[in-house]
Order: C-alpha cells, then sequence, then structure tokens
C-alpha cells in the first residue's frame, strides 16, 4: 500500500518562498522517480517538476525552471519543492506523485503516475 502526504503549503507574498514537503509510505518512494503537479481553479492539472530515483537528475516546466528546486532524502523518505520568487501565476493546488513502475528518466505526464497525494494549497498574492 502506498501513501503520499503533502504539506508546507500558505499565503505568500509575490517574491516569497515556500517549501513543500511530500512523506511517502511504501516500497514505492525508493524505487521510482517523484513528480510534482499543480491545479488552479478552473484550469487543468499541470507537470510542475520531477525526480529521478537517485535524485540527481531533475526535470522542471519552463514556468518554473530557475525559481523552484526539486530534491529528496530517500532515508526519511521525503521529497522537497523548494519554491522561490513565487508569482501570482502559481498559485493552486500542489499534489506529489509516484509512478507504479521504475522508468530510466522521471516521467512528465500526469497519466504515467498512479498514485498521488491529497494536495497542499499555495496562494500567492498580495
Amino acid at each position: 500500500q502506498v501513501q503520499l502526504v503533502e504539506s508546507g503549503g500558505g499565503l505568500v507574498q509575490p517574491g516569497g518562498s515556500l517549501r513543500l514537503s511530500c512523506a511517502a509510505s511504501g516500497s514505492i518512494f525508493s524505487i521510482n522517480a517523484m513528480g510534482w503537479f499543480r491545479q488552479a481553479p478552473g484550469k487543468e492539472r499541470e507537470f510542475v517538476a520531477a525526480i529521478s530515483r537517485s535524485g540527481v537528475t531533475t526535470y522542471y516546466a519552463d514556468s518554473v525552471k530557475g525559481r523552484f528546486t526539486n530534491s529528496r532524502d530517500n532515508s526519511k523518505n521525503l521529497v522537497y519543492l523548494q519554491m522561490s520568487s513565487l508569482k501570482p501565476e502559481d498559485t493552486a493546488v500542489y499534489y506529489c506523485a509516484a509512478p507504479s513502475t521504475y522508468t530510466v528518466q522521471p516521467p512528465r505526464l500526469s497519466s504515467q503516475y498512479a498514485y498521488w497525494g491529497q494536495g497542499t494549497q499555495v496562494t500567492v498574492s498580495s
């Protein structure tokens, strides 16, 4: 059984920073890449970032590249999304996700992920 739980969301002013955490239970964390997605009201879910099994390889959406940093601590079953220089358009519910099978490169499509957290709200507003 796999369970993912996000935390760390909240309200922040433009230009501020937040660090999201995703705690994973079950064996899926140590054998798979992990991804971050977000969904704003009235919009489709979109890819944000992904990290490889080892944590060495990371992918980012063009909209967040240079501002967000994905990392993981496999010894603690935690993945992090450090968000800096936040913009109002970053406002969304953020989800962490895990694929069901191993792939060489971290997936970027939501359809490639089998397990999802409940989401944490991030609001960027002045």
